[in-house]
């Protein structure tokens, strides 16, 4: 596709559909750029028809959708859940396992559509802005970023929402007001994220009305409903829901349908004060419904099949690097490559079932089993001996005490007690 006469050149736009995107859209006509809207189906609760006529109606050469719902589910959320990734201890990266899938659509459009730019509508404070140009270069090491909200003739002309509006109405662009939901948020068929508004006072309890996926737990079902996760390697393959004799199997089903029930059952809410990438703090409410349901289950099964080794390095290592890696926008790098290369190796013993119940916002793990479980009952039991000869135990005790012992006396050679004389942390007593 050919430039038109005059334009400053094509640009692919990541377009939302609300105020801030399609200001940014308008602002890039007038700026003399002809603009292709793109926009991601990811799972997101959007009518893309209602989008694409306004893009459209804004002076849009063209409007892009591309479903990227399966790869995201198969190439991003399962191997988030086969390294259990958390970002700071709380939050299960929703967001940011968006992100690359969207990026690569992106470049994909942009190379269909002869683009040498793209544009976003990410804040100048936020991650997103890193996440998604740090992959579009990882991807297109030559494509061009225009960032209007680090452009400072954008953000000094626009220095809030009413000049925004006032624009909006300038360029005829319908708006849908917000006042009574004043927050905003992102939302994929991973989580939805709220932030900004109100929920930037971080003792300012959440309105009930806000959270959108789940139920209140409070007013979930008061009878609880049980399934049975299968792993395989790592990977959720078959799901049962016990109350409706019900089994699912195809990848995407078997998130859609945990999705469904941890809503249901209240199931996946946090309310966080997070560190950004950029070094600001931020406060995030978010919902993983099915998401949870995941994790707490596989973290479960490799207790029973995981090798207590290989899990400690999994978890010292790889699963704090690859979510920090996913929280900061370094998908497309060479890190990711080689603390991704470790994951099927971890997961090669992750076979089995775990029986749960979904209670009132609560995961609760009833049972597991496995036919290469690492667990032997005989030789656990208190019961029998199972092969396990209690009169080692003796061996293995002195070898691991020698340097107790060690230390011990070079306390008392330097006039220091080894007994109860010391407090915990390592002053007199």
């Amino acid at each position: 596709m050919s430039v038109a006469p005059g334009s400053k050149g094509r640009v692919l736009l990541a377009y939302s559909g609300g105020l801030d995107t399609s200001c940014i859209l308008a602002w890039l006509i007038d700026e003399g750029y002809t603009v292709v809207c793109f926009m991601a189906d990811v799972g997101q609760d959007e009518d893309f028809d209602i989008a694409r006529n306004k893009a459209v109606a804004c002076g849009a050469e063209s409007y892009i959708l591309a479903d990227l719902r399966k790869e995201f589910i198969t190439e991003l959320i399962y191997p988030a859940v086969q390294v259990n990734a958390i970002y700071e201890g709380v939050y299960l990266l929703g967001t940011s396992l968006a992100r690359p899938v969207i990026a690569r659509g992106m470049m994909e459009v942009a190379e269909s559509q002869n683009c040498d730019f793209v544009s976003h509508g990410c804040t100048g404070k936020g991650n997103d802005q890193v996440r998604f140009e740090l992959a579009f270069y990882g991807l297109k090491p030559d494509i061009k970023v225009i960032a209007p909200w680090r452009i400072p003739a954008f953000y000094e002309r626009f220095p809030g929402r009413s000049a925004l509006l006032a624009y909006a109405a300038e360029k005829g662009i319908p708006v849908v007001q917000t006042a009574s939901k004043p927050w905003s948020t992102d939302e994929n068929l991973f989580h939805i994220s709220y932030e900004a508004g109100i929920l930037e006072d971080p003792n300012t309890t959440p309105p009930r009305d806000m959270w959108k996926l789940t139920a209140n737990p409070q007013d979930a079902p008061d009878t609880p409903e049980h399934i049975l996760i299968e792993f395989t390697k790592g990977i959720p393959t078959k799901v049962d829901i016990l109350s409706s004799k019900k089994t699912i199997t195809d990848p995407v089903e078997i998130f859609l349908s945990l999705n469904a029930l941890a809503r249901e059952h209240g199931i996946g809410r946090i309310d966080i004060v997070e560190n950004r990438f950029i070094g600001v703090k931020s406060r995030g409410c978010y919902e993983s419904p099915g998401a949870t349901i995941l994790r707490v289950a596989h973290m479960d099964l490799e207790g029973l099949t995981l090798d207590r080794n290989v899990r400690a390095l999994r978890d010292q290592f790889i699963t704090p690097a690859l979510s920090n890696i996913l929280y900061n926008g370094y998908f497309f790098s060479p890190e990711r490559e080689f603390v991704t290369a470790a994951i099927p190796a971890s997961q090669r013993t992750v076979n089995g079932t775990v029986r749960l119940q979904l209670y009132k916002g609560n995961v609760s793990v009833e049972g597991r089993f496995s036919d290469e479980g690492l667990y032997d009952e005989k030789f656990t039991s208190m019961d029998e001996m199972g092969g396990f000869e209690p009169v080692d135990t003796s061996g293995f005790i002195s070898i691991e005490s020698i340097r107790i012992k060690q230390w011990a006396l070079a306390n008392v050679r330097k006039g220091q007690s080894s007994v109860a004389t010391e407090a915990v942390y390592g002053s007199k007593a």
